[in-house]
């Protein structure tokens, strides 16, 4: 597993999942980094698996498209293994036209929803031109990537109305450790997923950007997560995150990490605990701000 080129802020968060000094052996104990990527209002995480793969989820919008080429370098990404495009709005897959550009990508995996505008064009064009195979996600499915992960698909388009409902929703599980990756689905899916599968994960990706339209506190309940992870901009037009999202994440006791706040935050595990680092201390971003 390659390790970040630039300097990090490193979290304490009081967890029973931290792991005590001696216990975390990188050389005994292969290591996992899922990277939250900061693309301003959107979504774009690495995922580096314990065998070395390369999973990129989502590309921010296309005016991240650098910045997200630029973080795969610095994380010596070389090709990358999987794309997953979790639905076809602007702030997901624009960026991902710039990473198509830059990178080898073995496979596409996505909704199979179609969307009828010039980025989601440029997406479909570039995927074309590259001759990149493209996977329609199933429910359910498990995607075979890496021998020590079970990565499922908990939702995907069947049938859905909306292109944040048919959202790939993600659960990475790496021994004892597990990460939810909620895309921009909603409450009702939301729902549905607590009622079909056992969502307790201690990092979750909260959904949404931290709209109104998601996060209830049975659904965070059912979670229990240790820490949840907000992506959005500054001052951004729509008013992420609501009030009743920060309440509910307050009330299940998580600790809370916005993009727009620490920057680019990558969790470290080796399937026993983790550790949480971030680019930039919450003060000196919010005085940039």
């Amino acid at each position: 597993m390659q390790r970040q080129r630039s300097i990090w802020f490193i979290s304490v968060i009081i967890s029973v999942f931290i792991i005590a000094p001696g216990v975390y052996n990188a050389e005994q104990q292969p290591d996992m980094d899922v990277h939250f990527i900061d693309v301003g209002q959107g979504d774009s995480i690495l995922v580096q698996t314990p065998s070395g793969k390369n999973i990129l989820i989502d590309g921010g919008p296309p005016s991240a498209g650098k910045k997200v080429v630029s973080f795969l370098k610095e994380q010596d990404v070389k090709k990358l293994d999987l794309v997953i495009a979790t639905h076809p709005d602007i702030d997901h897959i624009g960026g991902l036209t710039e990473v198509m550009k830059s990178f080898e990508v073995d496979r596409i995996m996505d909704t199979g929803k179609i969307h009828s505008t010039r980025t989601y064009a440029h997406y479909i064009s570039q995927v074309l031109r590259r001759n990149i195979p493209i996977e329609i996600a199933g429910r359910n499915e498990l995607i075979n990537i890496d021998p020590l992960l079970n990565v499922r698909i908990l939702n995907t388009h069947n049938g859905s109305k909306t292109n944040n409902q048919s959202s790939i929703v993600l659960k990475i599980s790496f021994k004892d450790m597990d990460f939810l990756l909620m895309s921009d689905v909603e409450k009702e899916q939301e729902k549905k997923l607590a009622e079909k599968y056992d969502l307790d994960s201690e990092i979750v990706k909260v959904a949404h950007h931290g709209s109104h339209t998601s996060t209830s506190l049975e659904f965070l309940e059912e979670v229990s997560p240790n820490a949840a992870i907000l992506t959005y901009g500054q001052e951004n037009e729509y008013g992420h995150p609501v009030d009743r999202v920060m309440e509910n994440l307050h009330k299940v006791d998580t600790a809370i990490y916005p993009t727009a706040t620490f920057g680019d935050i990558t969790v470290r595990t080796n399937g026993k605990g983790f550790v949480l680092f971030h680019e930039k201390r919450p003060e000196s971003r919010l005085k940039a701000g």
